[in-house]
């Protein structure tokens, strides 16, 4: 029998505070593939523009942009995509723990008790004006007994569960819709960045050991946990890799674009002898003459250390307060484009005494080396989250027809999907 094999296309949008990208990616599936092959087909890169810390904050400029990285990643795969799946960062991600039980009619637990129980999760998570993104089970117990990863077909008089819910606060996500909406285009769903992130740069064996995934952005640190093989929780702290360049322009009285050309050329947190006397050269802001003025490497690490020691101490106090970070392991996977910070990975070990690596998303095919790397972690994250198409993370019911709307139609999606 011939190996038949289908081909699905479908589009990605990543609005980042320092980027913006749209992919359209084609997805072969066959028989002979246990995983969907992804083939890049075009793909639109932009400055950020109306974006900070992962909020919109000027809908037209943020539209302007939108709309030129989509007609670019449209045109060079030559194929009109509308619909998109989007990474979310804003509206202050946070993870919800809780514990679901029902009684179980029938004395045998069926698909009817898994969705009554996902139903009591997701009422408990969107409270206080919070939407839901993410729901998925940790684990079983069955008449108080746990330990069960699949309770269909087994014989029960009570069932709960111990649930993970990742929610945001539902304005910036309404915005988030109306500015791809403005750009005509559809959003097929939204998937909460440091998850599409954490995926894409750890491996399996590693989440069921236990890992920490931190993605250093340019306006926001997210961080993604996994524990026994499931995301168990996530954090968002608005401080970045920006942040770095802010403090550079300020301590040197530097232009913004001459600072972050300095962070990317010379920024480390190592420390060398040779350091105190290595200069760089840089204009100062607001004078007149062409003149320039001169700092050294030494300086220059004291400026950046302050900073990355105070995101640490932020991440440090989130990981204790998030009732999965003592399930995670002792592994961290460092991506986003701020994590190439030279010896970033180094002081990250020694501040928290565990191992750590920097993750490289897997390169898609059709994508240039030089566009590739820890900055499009999300990007390969949502690719391969809209490739599976999925089962990835089990859900509750669908909304009730009175609550659909445009967001209530993005929730049904993710219902099925994940």
């Amino acid at each position: 029998m011939a190996d038949r094999r289908t081909y699905r296309t479908f589009g990605l949008l990543d609005i980042g505070t320092s980027k913006t990208v749209a992919a359209v990616m084609v997805a072969e599936q066959g028989p002979s593939l246990s995983e969907p092959s992804l083939r890049l087909a075009g793909l639109g890169l932009q400055r950020s523009r109306g974006v900070k810390a992962g909020v919109l904050t000027d809908l037209d400029e943020a539209e302007s942009v939108v709309r030129a990285v989509l007609a670019q990643a449209e045109r060079a795969a030559g194929v009109s995509v509308g619909n998109y799946t989007v990474s979310v960062a804003a509206g202050r991600l946070a993870s919800a723990h809780c514990t679901a039980r029902i009684d179980v009619e029938t004395g045998r637990v069926t698909h009817d008790d898994l969705q009554r129980l996902m139903a009591a999760g997701e009422s408990y998570a969107e409270r206080d004006g919070r939407t839901l993104l993410h729901l998925n089970r940790l684990g079983y117990e069955l008449d108080g007994v746990g330990g069960v990863r699949d309770p269909i077909g087994f014989s029960a008089r009570r069932m709960a569960a111990g649930l993970h819910a990742v929610t945001a606060d539902e304005g910036p996500l309404r915005n988030l819709l109306v500015l791809i909406d403005r750009c005509y285009a559809e959003c097929d769903g939204l998937v909460a960045s440091p998850y599409a992130s954490a995926l894409a740069v750890t491996t399996e064996e590693e989440r069921q050991f236990g890992v920490t995934c931190i993605d250093f952005g340019a306006g926001t640190t997210t961080l993604a946990l996994f524990a026994d093989g499931v995301f168990a929780g996530v954090e968002a702290i608005p401080v970045g890799g920006q942040h770095l360049t802010y403090d550079i322009a300020r301590a040197l009285q530097t232009p913004l674009a001459e600072a972050e050309r300095i962070k990317t050329l010379y920024g480390t947190l190592l420390n060398a002898q040779s350091d105190e006397h290595e200069s760089i050269s840089y204009p100062v802001a607001g004078e007149e003459d062409e003149g320039s003025f001169e700092t050294t490497k030494a300086r220059l690490t004291a400026i950046i250390r302050p900073r990355v020691q105070q995101l640490l101490g932020l991440v440090r106090e989130r990981l204790a307060l998030n009732a999965a970070g003592r399930f995670a392991g002792d592994k961290i996977v460092l991506t986003g484009g701020a994590s190439q910070l030279l010896g970033l990975s180094e002081f990250v070990a020694n501040e928290f005494g565990r191992h750590v690596r920097v993750g490289r998303p897997q390169d898609l095919v059709g994508l240039n080396a030089s566009l590739g790397g820890p900055q499009l972690a999300t990007l390969s994250g949502l690719a391969v989250l809209s490739a599976r198409g999925s089962n990835e993370l089990s859900t509750p019911s669908q909304r009730k027809a009175s609550k659909q709307g445009y967001l209530g139609r993005v929730g049904t999606w993710l219902k099925h999907a994940f």
